[in-house]
């Protein structure tokens, strides 16, 4: 039994809780690793837990269903067995997934504070499930760990009940720590050759599971004056063929379709490519990297990362096709003179959870 639990259940919170592991390994201090598998199988998860060099879970609580309401469920049943048996201190989370609000709801259950990895982020649209799930999260926390002074004056707003840090968001930690070795086992640009072009992803609710939305944003793709490659989500896959708009796009010449592609492909396609269009949150916060720096297009009517907007590195363009086609054009056709530093961090974000946590919360 430890002190600490950390709890993740998608790939994208391995990648931003991975720093603080690794900071809390370094200082030799224990923590229980648990998984609820919400997202990924589990053995591919295993695999790129391997290759970030962490620890295998102690607990996989292997979540197979679909429906986000059972979903919850099992989640929230699974990490309060996990919470009675190791009798945890603080359990610590990042992000705004059913696993996180489960996790954290089981920890409320058992009297056991909760630590939120980037903690305050708001979208302000109530369409998005991730908005309720970290909403809620927020005001269960006990601890909130604010990526930047806008996130704290949103938890401010809200007069949340936990202890507000601002310590920078880990994902800047990670782009650092992991672009070298995306550089040295990738070969994701053999196949995406010289030729330039623009990075494109999608799979937000809002927008796949919306007909007329998703044939806005593949028209924009399609018609769009530079080349386009696309990691394609399943989601977004199933969406284009239900909607009729598969056989359009895959047949387009201007848009390459490829399989999703692991993490440190990912990071080697936004480093080469000249600009990003995206729906994803994280990707704005990634773009920002020291060792990344390109320009994003949002795709979406609003972000919770406004940040990146305000610091010159993206530009929210809604989902309408002439609005996205014109923000490509004006991209494209400027010199764009982006900040050197990133308004999420200096890298050092792990650093500074991890020492709070076993100085401060802990000690």
């Amino acid at each position: 039994m430890g002190d600490l639990i950390i709890a993740v259940g998608t790939r994208p919170e391995i990648i931003k809780m991975a720093p603080i592991m690794r900071a809390l390994e370094r200082r030799g201090y224990p923590f229980t690793f648990a998984h609820s598998g919400q997202h990924y199988n589990y053995n591919l998860s295993l695999q790129f837990i391997e290759e970030l060099g962490l620890p295998k879970p102690d607990y996989n609580l292997r979540v197979r269903e679909r429906d986000p309401g059972r979903q919850t469920g099992r989640i929230i049943i699974g990490f309060e067995r996990i919470i009675k048996a190791e009798k945890p201190r603080l359990l610590l989370v990042e992000g705004d997934t059913n696993s996180v609000l489960g996790a954290a709801i089981a920890a409320n259950k058992r009297n056991v504070p909760v630590g939120h990895v980037e903690a305050g982020l708001r979208s302000y649209d109530l369409r998005m499930p991730e908005e309720h799930n970290r909403r809620l999260v927020d005001h269960l926390s006990s601890y909130l760990f604010a990526p930047t002074e806008v996130a704290k004056r949103n938890l401010e707003r809200e007069s949340v009940w936990g202890r507000i840090y601002v310590t920078g968001n880990t994902v800047i930690d990670a782009c650092i720590q992991n672009l070298p070795i995306a550089e040295s086992i990738s070969k994701i640009m053999e196949d995406v050759g010289p030729e330039e072009y623009m990075l494109a992803t999608l799979h937000r609710a809002e927008n796949v599971d919306d007909p007329k939305t998703l044939k806005e944003i593949i028209e924009a793709f399609i018609e769009a004056p530079m080349r386009i490659i696309f990691p394609i989500h399943p989601r977004t896959v199933k969406r284009l063929r239900k909607y009729g708009l598969w056989r359009r796009l895959s047949k387009s010449g201007n848009v390459k379709l490829i399989p999703p592609v692991g993490y440190f492909d990912f990071l080697l396609l936004m480093k080469n490519c000249r600009l990003i269009l995206t729906d994803s949150g994280g990707i704005q916060e990634e773009a920002t990297a020291p060792s990344i720096r390109k320009f994003v297009l949002v795709l979406r009517i609003s972000t919770e990362r406004p940040e990146a907007v305000e610091a010159g590195f993206a530009r929210v363009v809604g989902v309408e096709k002439e609005s996205i086609l014109r923000g490509i054009e004006e991209t494209l056709n400027r010199e764009i003179d982006l900040p050197r530093f990133s308004p999420y961090g200096d890298g050092r974000s792990g650093e500074r959870i991890a020492e709070i946590v076993t100085k401060e919360i802990l000690a």
